[in-house]
């Protein structure tokens, strides 16, 4: 989840946001403070406070600030699910994660989701809106058996795993480019942002231990590479689309001032922003 490009939206729906706050240099200076001392779990807390300060009446809530909330509690909600099965088989013995760091990062990282899920509904509650609601029975974790051994095959888990880490830090980038003309919530966006995607980053180096289900010649690494997932399938394609951009800002990065910087390289520098629409596509086939 990224918080940052919701406050983004929220602010395209609601110009007014910061003005119900103390401004938006000394709210976000406040939020980026904040942020920087606490665990990643508890990241969105502090969104959730301004979000209560911004609209303590619940009365008059705009549709488009909820549908925002609940399109990232639609995710969290995937992930939390996936990797509550995850660990629940692993710890039940059908799916082979290894102890100690192997294990104990999934249950963090499972355990971050679920906050966020908890967090998402009660900031949605509290706007006077409904939140959206899912169990474990809304989803098939197989995508209608393309994996079918997701729970019992460990490189499958974790490539699977990378999927939805990989498609999640994509799918809130796409307001990133509105930030860029206010500093503060650019700085905000950057310290949260690198955290976030440190589950992305941990999975991927879980893969490169593991070894499983990457083609041949291939070196799985914290970051994508091009367009290249990395796993042994075209199933997950739609996920990595795009990446392969080595232009930015109108200036292509390769040997850019007579450097050499192969396509490889620039390509790794920037994560490619996913539409709404294509993030659907991507996770429609999750749900049972």
């Amino acid at each position: 989840m990224k918080i940052e490009n919701i406050i983004n939206q929220i602010e395209s729906v609601d110009p007014e946001i910061y003005q119900r706050l103390d401004g938006r240099r000394n709210a976000m200076k406040s939020f980026v403070k904040f942020s920087g001392k606490i665990a990643l779990a508890s990241l969105p807390i502090a969104f959730g406070s301004m979000l209560n300060k911004a609209y303590g009446s619940p009365t008059g809530t705009d549709d488009a600030i909820t549908d925002v909330l609940n399109f990232a509690l639609t995710l969290e909600y995937i992930e939390s699910e996936f990797y509550k099965a995850g660990y629940s088989a692993a710890t039940g013995g059908t799916l082979a994660i290894p102890a100690g760091a192997p294990l104990g990062a999934i249950k963090t990282i499972r355990d971050h989701e679920i906050a966020h899920v908890s967090f998402l509904k009660a900031a949605i509650t509290s706007l006077g809106a409904t939140p959206v609601s899912f169990t474990a029975a809304s989803f098939d974790f197989t995508a209608k058996g393309a994996f079918a051994n997701v729970f019992t095959d460990y490189a499958l888990f974790l490539a699977v795993a990378q999927t939805f880490e990989d498609t999640g830090v994509r799918a809130y980038k796409g307001q990133a480019g509105n930030l860029i003309s206010n500093n503060d919530i650019l700085t905000a966006a950057l310290n949260i942002h690198s955290v976030e995607a440190r589950h992305a980053s941990h999975i991927r180096q879980m893969r490169r231990a593991n070894g499983g289900l990457i083609p041949a010649g291939v070196t799985v690494k914290p970051w994508i590479t091009l367009n290249q997932s990395g796993i042994g399938t075209t199933a997950v394609q739609a996920s990595y689309n795009g990446e392969e951009a080595t232009t930015q800002a109108g200036v292509n990065i390769v040997n850019i001032g007579g450097f050499t910087i192969s396509a490889n390289a620039a390509s790794e520098c920037f994560d490619e922003p996913l539409t709404k629409d294509q993030v659907v596509a991507i996770v429609t086939p999750f749900f049972a």
